[in-house]
């Protein structure tokens, strides 16, 4: 075990150890407030479904028949990224993993119409599904998708000085090994202010479980979770705030 690994493994059983005190005392703010799925649909039907564009209505449904539809971002996620892109008013932003293009779609519909989205996924048949929804809504102007690993993207945009800081906005949403890789190259590319969203950071609440508690094939995915919320939770480079919306999403301010 490398030095590195044996400081992840001292902090996570630190936190494990605070956080079963914490239980202990009884000192857990209003624990499990989503306690049903009919409090989730409420939330969804009161605050999200009524304000959601008609254009993302027709992706959602369209997405809702493919096979690996829960890749798509959650409504209810989506709400919460589109209110960050206003805020920090986004112009120029950059996505890791489209799937079918809910995120994106809300993401051109959101930007100033000058705005542009660099958007990297390996495949682009899933995208195709929502490209006529997206051409309809009159913004595929604003998006530069590539059909690539993002890793190599990443690494050339990082070749031209041009590129570093010019970032307002970064959503990822895409193999979960490569999230730290993806963020030490975020930490280049979006500018100071900037926001960095990732996706899927609660991993269906397995990481809250003991291992043999969750199913064989998602434990490699879940530890990659667990390693990546750990580190970043002591990265001085980054506010940070976890929010329990969808599958969960780790909202990253950039401050130095």
């Amino acid at each position: 075990m490398t030095r590195g690994e044996k400081g992840l493994e001292k902090s996570v059983a630190s936190k494990s150890l605070e956080m079963e005190n914490t239980k202990k005392q009884g000192n857990l703010p209003n624990p499990l407030i989503l306690q049903s799925e009919e409090l989730y649909e409420y939330i969804l039907a009161t605050s999200v479904y009524p304000r959601e564009p008609e254009p993302l209505k027709e992706l959602r449904k369209a997405t809702a028949p493919q096979p690996l539809a829960y890749f798509g971002t959650s409504p209810d996620a989506g709400q919460l990224i589109a209110m960050f892109l206003k805020i920090v008013n986004a112009k120029k932003t950059i996505e890791i993993g489209v799937f079918t293009g809910y995120s994106l779609l809300l993401t051109a519909l959101t930007i100033p119409d000058d705005g542009k989205i660099t958007a990297i996924d390996v495949d682009r048949t899933k995208y195709e599904i929502g490209l006529p929804i997206i051409q309809k809504a009159g913004v595929e102007h604003k998006i530069n998708f590539i059909e690539s690993r993002a890793l190599p993207v990443l690494d050339e945009l990082l070749q031209d000085p041009k590129n570093e800081g010019s970032f307002d906005f970064a959503f990822v949403d895409a193999d979960k090994v490569n999230y730290w890789n993806y963020l030490e190259r975020m930490m280049k590319l979006v500018k100071v202010g900037g926001i960095i969203i990732y996706d899927n950071t609660l991993w269906g609440g397995y990481v809250a479980l003991p291992e043999e508690d969750v199913p064989e094939k998602k434990r490699a995915w879940r530890q990659s979770t667990i390693e990546f919320n750990n580190s970043i939770s002591s990265d001085s480079r980054v506010e940070i705030s976890h929010a329990s919306v969808g599958d969960g999403v780790l909202i990253c301010r950039r401050i130095c």
